[in-house]
């Protein structure tokens, strides 16, 4: 099911009402209705991917209530390796394979050795990437004693399937938001305004900003042979937000839902556009995915401590491995290494950590500097993205040369001229907006310091206006998140 969809319109009026109206004050009912409704939510995309999810719920339980009386170190690492095999293997199959047996056969073709091996033809689990790396965080953490395992197995469910974040996040930690499945929970009126204001500005993000970026972005990409520099660059451009409207929008849907509910859930993006550095638009871009991997494989492999050597192999196997989360593509791989690549001054020159604040806090305007820096930083963030966009690395390279070629100061000669420069305005409000709430949690926040009640509605009806208007009238377009 798509937040985008009617079928989502009619799906969170009705658990609200079970949740808040039916079942009040009563944690255990509270949570087995969100797993019945978690399910459902899950299952009208494709039914039979439940068992998945219930599967790789029963293994982490199980691991985790085993842990929680061994004392045996060797015993206690195995039933760990063995969570992470199950979890890790399980998406190794479904997201890998096929992967794997195509290098793997192309690696004998280079030496001039033929070989064949059956690839196999199967559907990617919705979410899948997301659920799993959740489920394992509750088996390392268990493991580390930083958090007491449940008993309950209808808590840990509901921990698992939360269907605001399970398909494509924020990928919560358990240490964070399963205790919150513990707690009496009370409706609480001003935490679902701002959940509902969030939402609002999710569903602006997705329906105006990314799915109106995607059509031009998808037309420029798809036929890019046919394009000049200057026109493979706006392509470039439009997919650099749709993919942040869209992710940051599902995000912020997904947090706003949370909170109607009772739920905290983390941020997971903090205007990343607006970051100095590079390091910077890894600490604002898609939080708990890389502080997961700063805390699960970055700091286990010793982190920024040791020779420089170790620091640098740190640094490229971080991104390299985020790269590989993201798809079995070689271009996903060059992203995240062309990630480390932009990192590694700033590590050698130990300037990783010196924009810590945000940009121009309680300014209009940044300093010129800051701006400079700004520029540069969404400029190599726009190449990288390039890679990731593209079906393959010929066609990411391609598209590179004619950008960095005379042809990228010619005519565009783009199809729509008029939907182009109305997709530029819409995206130039968008920066407004979130210039102006980059210190709030969400871009839209910025609307709550405006003292008089009727101007706060003037903006809120403003975004539906301008949703009803500029958003995709045919049916509900996908996240991009939901491939991965």
């Amino acid at each position: 099911m798509l937040f985008n969809s009617i079928d989502f319109a009619f799906f969170l009026p009705i658990v609200f009402v079970l949740y808040w109206f039916i079942s009040p004050n009563n944690v255990k009912y509270q949570n087995l209705l969100i797993v019945i409704a978690s399910y459902f939510f899950y299952g009208m995309w494709d039914w039979r991917f439940l068992f998945l999810i219930l599967f790789s719920s029963l293994v982490d339980f199980t691991v985790g209530l085993a842990l929680l009386n061994q004392e045996d170190w060797r015993k206690r690492k195995l039933l760990l390796w063995a969570s992470i095999f199950i979890n890790l293997g399980i998406l190794g199959v479904f997201k890998y394979y096929n992967f794997f047996v195509q290098n793997f056969v192309d690696a004998f073709s280079f030496f001039g050795k033929e070989i064949e091996i059956r690839s196999i033809n199967i559907i990617l689990p919705v979410g899948i990437s997301f659920y799993t790396f959740q489920t394992l965080s509750y088996g390392f953490d268990v493991y580390k004693k930083k958090l007491i395992p449940t008993k309950s197995f209808i808590d840990f469910s509901a921990f698992v399937s939360f269907f605001p974040q399970l398909v494509a996040g924020p990928i919560e930690r358990a240490t964070h938001l399963l205790p919150q499945f513990y707690k009496k929970r009370t409706f609480n009126y001003e935490l679902a305004s701002d959940g509902l204001r969030q939402m609002l500005w999710g569903f602006f993000k997705k329906i105006v900003i990314a799915d109106n970026c995607a059509n031009l972005a998808n037309q420029i990409f798809d036929n890019y042979t046919e394009y000049p520099g200057s026109a493979l660059f706006l392509g470039a451009l439009f997919f650099t937000f749709q993919i942040y409207g869209d992710f940051s929008g599902y995000s912020d849907i997904a947090i706003g839902c949370a909170r109607l509910f009772g739920f905290d859930l983390m941020q997971n993006f903090n205007f990343p556009y607006f970051s100095r550095d590079i390091a910077e638009f890894w600490r604002r871009w898609h939080i708990s995915l890389s502080t997961w991997f700063r805390d699960y494989l970055y700091i286990p492999l010793g982190g920024s401590k040791g020779s420089l050597w170790m620091k640098i192999r740190n640094t490229f196997i971080i991104f390299i491995v985020s790269g590989f989360w993201h798809g079995a593509n070689w271009t996903f791989i060059t992203w995240g290494a062309l990630n480390a690549l932009y990192f590694l001054p700033l590590l050698l020159t130990q300037r990783n950590r010196i924009n810590l604040d945000g940009i121009a806090q309680g300014k209009l305007i940044p300093k010129f500097k800051d701006f400079i820096a700004m520029l540069f930083t969404f400029i190599l963030t726009v190449i990288a993205w390039i890679f990731f966009r593209s079906q393959s690395m010929h066609q990411a390279i391609e598209i590179l040369n004619r950008i960095f070629s005379a042809s990228l100061f010619s005519n565009p000669q783009l199809m729509d001229v008029r939907h182009t420069y109305l997709v530029m305005f819409l995206i130039l409000v968008f920066i407004v907006f979130e210039w102006l709430g980059r210190e709030g949690k969400y871009g839209f926040s910025f609307v709550m310091k405006l003292k008089q009640k009727w101007m706060r509605w003037v903006f809120y009806c403003f975004l539906l206006l301008i949703i009803y208007l500029y958003g995709y009238q045919g049916e509900a377009i996908e996240f991009i998140y939901f491939q991965f």
